[in-house]
């Protein structure tokens, strides 16, 4: 919603240096997904003039900051953490409120951030390129590498803390300065980084920060002739048009999109450890991740004993307030998400056998939120739409199958290719998963959902342009190479 700025308790756009508001004079107001009456704070309603002022803000400060030695720039970066650590507890409680993933789930969320900071703060003393041999004797021939320039980082609401942290960390410790550009839903929780950054001393211009509708903002970034590069995380449909736009002026770009993420439970896992991670995986952060599992594909001599087990723990779980003691699972983000996943629920009620959940949560506790119970839907075929789109909500579709090749077959059978993982004792049954799943990401023994900091991430077919992110391999996105070669 758009209104007059007239509260205190609002968030400015953070351009070289600077906290200032949108030229608009509009706002769009937060509020707490758990309890509608709680405004968390307003965000601005910015202006492609504002979008202007930050690209123009970033294009200057690109070579003062691309020409400190990687080990100042990594200073700055390590300070930034530990402003954000020492705001940990302030950081995950405005997440909680304002998009609603548990006061835990958030704290730990946060702590990633810092981590993200010092591993990126530790890139600026390690190499930049190769001594490689010359055919002449006389000469020296070497690699190494130059930033983009001005980044374009667009980020979605459900990790608010770590995704902006993942893209915007390597950029900057790579050399490029920055505009961010924070999914609304989630924007609070984003400036309150940045106001650890202003701590820390980063240099005016080198990271900034703009608020407003994707249409404008984010369209914006991806048509500006000064961003060199953009990086994204959120939707396909929104994805693949800054991809092509990007694309027709020839800048940089990155995307990480939707995932269909299934689970194979082989009939000799460890049915218990199996149960766990599908529930963690899944249901975790209300099913609010790309990584989250949504297919649950199980051998079928031991499909019901996983099915009951299954079942009889889902309804343990607690939903309510994420900064209640105790609550497992918090509410959808916003009541258009809700709605979306109660729309995918009726489908699923008509393609398959409901075993729990499937409605939206009311009563005292839930009234006044977006809290749908956790679903679990049996008798789900490949072809069903539940089985093949991305619902983000907390829904679990059992399958059926006999043979472990069958599993496979059915687990790639989707357009997505993002996370996998399989459940088993069995080294062959491993070693052919690993070989024969199409997906980025693929995960023996443990949920869907998680990579660690240091290791690539990414997907394949339609959850992203192929490139990756995290770890050492963000290099390559953020850099170039440029070859030298001295006589």
């Amino acid at each position: 919603m758009a209104v007059q700025i007239e509260t205190s308790n609002k968030f400015l756009n953070y351009i070289n240096g600077e906290w200032v508001a949108s030229n608009t004079n509009e706002v769009m107001t937060n509020i707490n997904p758990a309890n509608t009456d709680d405004v968390v704070g307003q965000v601005q309603k910015s202006s492609r003039e504002d979008l202007d002022k930050a690209v123009a803000a970033a294009k200057p400060a690109k070579k003062e900051w691309r020409d400190l030695a990687g080990a100042e720039r990594g200073q700055y970066l390590y300070k930034a953490a530990d402003v954000l650590e020492s705001r940990i507890e302030e950081v995950a409680q405005c997440m909680t409120r304002e998009m609603g993933k548990t006061f835990p789930e958030a704290k730990g969320e946060t702590a990633r951030g810092v981590a993200i900071l010092r591993y990126y703060a530790g890139e600026g003393m390690r190499k930049v390129g190769d001594v490689i041999p010359s055919s002449d004797n006389d000469a020296l021939m070497f690699t190494t590498r130059d930033p983009l320039g001005v980044v374009g980082v667009i980020t979605p609401w459900n990790f608010p803390v770590a995704i902006p942290m993942w893209k915007m960390a390597p950029a900057l410790i790579y050399g490029n300065t920055v505009v961010l550009k924070p999914a609304s839903e989630a924007a609070v929780t984003c400036a309150k980084i940045f106001e650890c950054f202003q701590e820390a001393g980063l240099p005016a211009g080198v990271a900034n920060m703009i608020t407003g509708p994707g249409s404008v903002i984010g369209q914006g970034l991806a048509e500006h002739p000064d961003v060199s590069g953009i990086t994204f995380t959120g939707s396909n449909t929104v994805g693949k048009n800054i991809g092509q736009i990007a694309l027709a002026r020839g800048a940089k770009y990155q995307l990480e999109m939707g995932g269909k993420n299934p689970v194979i439970v082989a009939e000799d896992a460890d049915l218990d450890l199996a149960v766990e991670a599908t529930i963690s995986g899944g249901l975790r952060s209300t099913g609010q991740k790309c990584t989250a599992t949504s297919r649950v594909i199980v051998q079928s001599d031991v499909y019901e004993v996983f099915k009951e087990k299954l079942v009889a723990k889902v309804k343990e779980i607690r939903v309510g307030d994420g900064l209640q003691d105790g609550v497992w699972m918090g509410p959808s983000v916003s009541e258009s998400q809700l709605n979306t996943v109660l729309s995918y629920i009726e489908k699923g009620k008509e393609e398959g056998e409901l075993l729990c959940g499937g409605k939206r949560l009311s009563g005292e506790e839930y009234d006044k939120g977006y809290f749908v119970a956790p679903t679990v839907f049996d008798g789900i075929t490949s072809d069903a739409t539940i089985a093949q789109e991305e619902i983000f909500g907390p829904v679990l579709a059992l399958m059926k199958v006999d043979e472990m090749e069958e599993a496979i077959e059915l687990a790639n059978d989707v357009e997505y290719g993002l996370s996998a993982s399989i459940f088993t004792t069995n080294i062959q049954k491993m070693l052919s998963f690993i070989d024969d799943m199409d997906a980025g990401l693929v995960r023996v023994n443990a949920e869907s959902a998680g990579v660690e900091l240091q290791a690539p991430f990414g997907g394949m077919k339609q959850s992203s342009s192929h490139s990756r992110e995290q770890g050492e391999a963000a290099k390559e996105f953020f850099t170039s190479i440029k070859t030298v070669f001295v006589k």
